[in-house]
């Protein structure tokens, strides 16, 4: 895992980041998307949570980007400014060496440090099971599984919810609200 820099994307790493999203939208759950995004698409999303201030971070070995991760707000109303959603893609070929464990607590650490208060996770398929373990690893904790919410791949699918306090948490109210 020492050989991993964690940094925070470029428009240049975009396509390599659709590239790894791409292969999880057509032969796995994790994400219930069914045709993959293209470049153009890509790059907006990206856009759009750096237009919120959020981090959008990427994995790389030996110059290779092998996975990213970013944060999403949790929900659009205001009184939920102080929580977000993380979302984590490693390339198939990089599972389980290390790249969710790299990538996770920087962009817990980064949320923090912009004073969010909670993270949540919303994991694709209950059968994702490396996903359920790395949050737990970093602390979160399970909240709630959303039965057959999904279909793809000709059958249904659970979501996973697990939720991690950031900073204090929901112990004293944020400040400057």
């Amino acid at each position: 895992m020492t050989d991993l820099i964690v940094r925070a994307s470029s428009e240049a790493d975009v396509a390599r980041c659709a590239e790894i999203y791409a292969h999880h939208v057509v032969h796995g759950t994790a994400s219930f998307e069914v045709d993959p995004p293209d470049l153009g698409e890509m790059k907006k999303r990206r856009a759009a949570v750096l237009d919120l201030g959020l981090p959008h971070l990427v994995a790389e070995r030996a110059g290779r980007v092998l996975g990213y991760a970013y944060a999403g707000n949790w929900r659009p109303r205001p009184a939920y400014k102080f929580s977000v959603e993380d979302s984590i893609y490693v390339d198939k070929d990089a599972v389980g060496q290390g790249v969710g464990r790299a990538l996770l607590p920087v962009l817990i650490e980064r949320c923090t440090a912009l004073g969010k208060r909670q993270m949540v996770a919303v994991i694709g398929d209950s059968a994702q099971t490396p996903s359920i373990r790395l949050h737990a690893a970093c602390g979160f904790r399970m909240v709630g599984t959303l039965e057959n919410i999904g279909f793809k791949f000709g059958r249904w699918l659970d979501s996973v919810l697990m939720q991690r306090a950031l900073g204090t948490g929901g112990t004293v109210p944020p400040g400057g609200t």
